[in-house]
C-alpha cells in the first residue's frame, strides 16, 4: 500500500463511522482502506479475515 495512511479511510469501531486521516484514536479505528466504501465494509472485511485465520490454525492442527 504505497498511498499516505493519513489520507487513506478509516473504520472506527467505537463510533461505527467512516473517518478520512488520523481523525480519531489509533485504539478505535481499523484500517487503512483505499475508498470509502471498502472502510465501510471493514466489519465484513474483519470477521471473513478472523473465519479464514481460525480455519487455517484448525488445518495446522490436524
Amino acid at each position: 500500500m504505497s498511498e499516505d495512511p493519513s489520507k487513506q479511510y478509516w473504520y472506527n469501531m467505537k463510533t461505527g463511522q467512516v473517518e478520512h486521516g488520523y481523525e480519531s484514536s489509533v485504539v478505535d479505528r481499523v484500517g487503512p482502506f483505499g475508498t470509502e466504501d471498502e472502510a465501510s465494509h471493514a466489519l465484513e472485511k474483519l470477521r471473513a479475515n478472523s473465519a479464514k485465520w481460525a480455519e487455517d490454525e484448525a488445518r495446522e492442527q490436524r
